[in-house]
């Protein structure tokens, strides 16, 4: 494997600071701001070379249609709600989806959440006005503070620094989990049952159900109910590379990886849709780094621009490498994206295609920003389609989600109105589906999966987790 992607000009972990940047706090003190940077920069890093690169050949195989990608987690997180039940219960639902759509698409899952260390948002305001009073936005709590006051929205950067730790804190709890006993299958599928008996729509989700109960009961005749892929996942970590400062201090070249630089504050980072400058500091940061990233595609995307984008990230053409996260709108997919997936087909380039079917679907209700449902589903539905169109495999999902019981997306089995988002809105940026809608849309998934792979394989041993 060539590593042109990683060495390609004169890339150096800091050569983005001499960049146009977009979405860049003011800091007022950039003393203690370079100060700051310098201390993480001594910290231990987050994550690994070697699981990163393992990530990178799950989603080659994705890129290839031999995987399914879900990537799903909070809108942003918060230093408020730090707990590790929260933590625990996004992460069982994540798993509940997962195992749904591996029975549904008869293929491995790729479980990447949005988690320990989503804490920057973009604006599309540099400021935000209450009456007459004008403050800088919040830009999540790694740079600010969401309360409406001079003081909170002052960028401060010890804020980055609480941001390692507790995304230190969540990694390790995810590390037991997945390892630990807690993703056990038969576990797992026991949640899912229950899901199914209090669904308004449990008859519907019964066949995946009793697919699953077969292949359990044959795993456990055949003896292999004690296996390492039955007992164990892999889990991995994403969030949007916002602030750049943090992620150079947690780049590291390894030992072990002598010419490859990681960026080790997750396994996988993306570029933002407002962030997308060919030219721009963040494609310049993150195409010298040797992690798997993605880049968000929206309507306004060019189609020029983004073969530009694909060629700077991506010229050695490596599989697993990028991933590219449609986000059009429900309205918009049949008319924006083909021309996109058709062209890079047309080139050979090895891309991974998700659908984030979340941030073009958002519309205001009354003082709250909300989602349908119904919106949501209709964009994966699409975007499945343009690819069985265009010859391509639709390789995954990316979704803000929660394990907790939320209100602020509407619709479902349970058909959420407007009369109760103020129930349980409890996001600090944008809606999030909740548990139970989480699982809903991956049950769908599973049988858009299942209805578009006639004749699928049975479901292989290493495929469960």
């Amino acid at each position: 494997m060539t590593d042109r992607h990683r060495t390609s000009g004169n890339w150096t972990p800091g050569s983005w600071r001499e960049m146009p940047i977009r979405q860049v706090p003011d800091y007022p003190d950039r003393d203690r701001l370079a100060a700051v940077e310098g201390k993480i920069a001594s910290f231990p890093p987050l994550v690994f070379a070697g699981e990163v690169d393992r990530l990178t050949a799950r989603l080659a195989e994705a890129a290839e249609g031999r995987a399914f990608v879900l990537q799903g987690g909070d809108c942003a997180e918060s230093f408020g709600d730090f707990r590790a039940d929260g933590i625990r219960d996004t992460f069982k639902v994540l798993l509940q989806m997962a195992v749904a759509l591996t029975f549904g698409a008869s293929l491995p899952v790729v479980k990447l959440g949005r988690m320990a260390g989503q804490f920057a948002k973009p604006r599309s305001s540099d400021v935000e006005k209450k009456g007459d009073e004008v403050l800088p936005s919040y830009r999540g709590d790694i740079v600010n503070g969401p309360e409406f006051t001079a003081a909170a929205r002052v960028p401060d950067p010890a804020r980055m620094e609480f941001a390692y730790l507790q995304s230190a804190a969540t990694l390790n709890l995810l590390r037991a989990f997945a390892t630990g006993g807690f993703a056990d299958l038969h576990e797992v599928h026991r949640w899912n049952l229950s899901f199914v008996a209090r669904s308004p729509l449990a008859e519907r989700y019964q066949d995946l159900a009793h697919r699953i109960d077969e292949t359990l009961r044959f795993m456990a005749a055949c003896g292999m109910s004690e296996a390492p892929q039955v007992r164990e996942t892999e889990f991995y970590t994403s969030h949007e590379a916002l602030l750049l400062g943090y992620e150079q201090a947690l780049t590291r070249e390894p030992s072990t990886h002598r010419g490859k630089h990681y960026a080790c504050s997750a396994h996988f980072l993306w570029i933002g849709d407002r962030t997308r400058q060919p030219e721009g500091a963040h494609v310049e940061f993150l195409r010298g780094v040797a992690n798997p990233i993605g880049l968000k595609v929206g309507p306004t995307t060019v189609l020029d621009d983004l073969l530009r984008l694909v060629e700077r990230l991506n010229p050695a053409n490596v599989p697993g490498r990028l991933t590219l996260i449609a986000r059009m709108g429900a309205g918009k997919v049949e008319e924006h994206l083909p021309p996109l997936v058709k062209a890079l087909a047309a080139e050979g380039r090895k891309v991974t295609w998700l659908c984030d079917p979340m941030h073009g679907n958002t519309v205001a209700a009354g003082s709250y920003k909300t989602r349908s449902f119904d919106a949501i589903l209709r964009e994966v539905r699409s975007f499945f389609d343009v690819h069985q169109a265009a010859g391509t495999w639709p390789g995954g999902v990316h979704v803000e989600m929660t394990g907790a019981d939320v209100t602020e997306c509407l619709g479902g089995a349970h058909r959420l109105t407007e009369a109760d988002l103020s129930r349980s809105y409890a996001t600090a940026c944008d809606p999030r589906l909740n548990a139970e809608q989480s699982l809903e849309l991956a049950f769908l998934v599973a049988e858009e999966l299942k209805s578009r792979r006639p004749g699928a394989p049975a479901l292989p041993l290493q495929a469960a987790q």
